[in-house]
């Protein structure tokens, strides 16, 4: 695999090249940008997957919904469906993507959309009426410009250490970064001293107008089915079958090593759809134990209490309130 990847460095070179260029007409106004007069706050990436996008959206969902009326609106990745689609929390994830509809079964009061259009989407979700709309992976949706643009790295994965797809992972040129006015570092170990951070900080290099926050994975003590929920220390006499569908399953596998638990992973690629062939497989094995993204996949074919899902949360370190701050002061400055 390092051998192929080195074999596509001139399609890094050119790719980088490409959107550099993409960029450069934009921040010109030679391409066009919409911009809104309501709050519109986007959450996204440099590097491609796995920098904890759905918990942070799901973080800011807890946050606003009890005060505004807020939508969130998504590209639906791998769905079978084409266009706008306002989600009801009925369809199936193969429909809408598995992350708008975990979106929407968690927080039922909150407008879920989905579109690769997201101007379209927009304009689209404005007939509900939201207060504030976010959007989900839309860093490079360069047509729509946020208000707000939040911009994640994973702790183990920093943007300024990659290269170039398809070389590396980076979506577009690290200069990009310069166009968010937060930057988080996710997946943090949870006792990250200040050393690290300032370290961190100087490798990032950002602009005086940024701030910079660092989260970490908060894993819950309980699993859940669909209608039971037990203690995750409930595994520690039991042999299990892990089964991961996301970018990056490492941190997962790592805290549950540390837990002390004793189980085989069956690992598949991010947004992965199952088939027929290995959903029976999987239903064959007696305890599944899952992410929440792929629970709402898989959930539908096994029997009760038989797949369990471990939830997590973005949580901050020490600096949550300053952040939330933020977010206020934008919301209410629009």
């Amino acid at each position: 695999m390092k051998i192929l990847r080195k074999m596509l460095i001139p399609f890094a070179l050119l790719y980088g090249f490409i959107t550099w260029s993409r960029n450069l007409l934009y921040n010109a106004g030679i391409l066009k940008s919409k911009a809104y007069d309501f709050p519109v706050i986007c959450v996204g990436n440099l590097n491609a997957g796995g920098t904890g996008k759905s918990p942070m959206i799901e973080f800011l969902l807890k946050f606003l919904l009890p005060d505004f009326k807020v939508a969130t609106l998504s590209r639906g990745y791998k769905r079978s469906t084409k266009g706008y689609k306002l989600l009801s929390g009925k369809e199936s994830a193969a429909e809408v993507g598995d992350e708008p509809l975990q979106f929407k079964r968690k927080f039922n009061k909150a407008m879920v959309a989905v579109d690769a259009d997201r101007q379209n989407g927009i304009s689209k979700l404005l007939q509900e009426r939201p207060e504030i709309i976010l959007l989900d992976d839309a860093f490079q949706h360069r047509k729509v410009k946020a208000g707000l643009n939040i911009l994640l790295t994973a702790y183990s994965d920093l943007y300024v250490n990659d290269i170039m797809l398809p070389t590396g992972n980076l979506r577009e040129p690290t200069v990009g970064a310069e166009r968010a006015k937060i930057v988080v570092v996710t997946k943090c170990p949870p006792k990250l001293t200040e050393q690290e951070r300032e370290t961190i900080r100087g490798k990032l290099r950002l602009q005086n107008y940024q701030q910079l926050y660092f989260s970490f994975i908060n894993y819950a003590e309980e699993i859940i089915s669909e209608k039971t929920k037990t203690k995750l220390s409930s595994l520690k006499d039991k042999k299990f079958t892990l089964v991961t569908g996301i970018a990056n399953p490492k941190p997962l596998v790592g805290y549950l090593k540390i837990k002390g638990l004793n189980f085989n992973h069956r690992l598949f690629k991010d947004h992965h759809n199952f088939t027929e062939a290995e959903i029976e497989q999987l239903t064959k094995e007696s305890l599944i134990l899952t992410t929440e993204k792929d629970y709402v996949r898989l959930h539908k074919n096994f029997k009760v209490d038989q797949l369990y899902y471990l939830p997590v949360k973005t949580a901050f370190l020490n600096n949550e309130a300053e952040f939330k701050e933020e977010i206020i002061k934008f919301v209410q400055k629009k």
